[in-house]
């Protein structure tokens, strides 16, 4: 087969990464429009993330929040996006940039976008990505039918496929 030298899967990455961003953009803007919601997932030691330290120690690697009823000064930039919540009765502010999004599903039109996140320093120092064991098969659009809390690991990757995006557009 022959190399990407273009590197597709990247490209399609980063525009896919854009409607997320365009999305919360117009929802900082004008708020969620009729029953959508998110589930944002992240990786809580990628580059760029702030979140306090006692979250940190309670989502070390992952963390998913709900953008839906109860969050405030949700702010969007090119690089990421900056958010109220409250955990556990606590408010905090998160920072998360848009390379560290692992997934953002918005269940109430079962839309949801799945994506690959680059290795940190600490794992490529480990040696655990090596190429045979990185997956660099395209993101799969996915549509949940629900949204689970841990999602299951998969014994087995699934075989990328091709979607279109027309799929996703109204009809006018």
């Amino acid at each position: 087969m022959a190399e990407d030298l273009i590197r597709y899967d990247i490209l399609a990455q980063d525009a896919l990464r854009g409607v997320v961003r365009k999305v919360l953009a117009e929802v900082a803007k004008t708020g969620l429009p009729g029953d959508h919601h998110f589930y944002v997932t992240f990786e809580t030691r990628a580059p760029g993330v702030r979140i306090s330290t006692r979250l940190m120690t309670d989502y070390p690697e992952e963390m998913t929040i709900v953008i839906q009823h109860q969050y405030w000064d949700l702010s969007v930039t090119e690089h990421a996006f900056e958010i109220g919540l409250s955990f556990k009765g606590v408010p905090e502010r998160l920072l998360v940039p848009f390379t560290a999004l692992k997934s953002f599903v918005d269940p109430s039109v079962q839309f949801g976008l799945q994506f690959e996140t680059a290795p940190s320093e600490e794992d490529a120092l480990e040696g655990s990505h090596e190429m045979e064991d990185v997956d660099t098969s395209p993101l799969v659009l996915d549509t949940p039918d629900r949204v689970e809390e841990e999602p299951a690991e998969p014994s087995e990757k699934p075989a990328a496929e091709v979607v279109r995006l027309d799929a996703f557009r109204k009809k006018s």
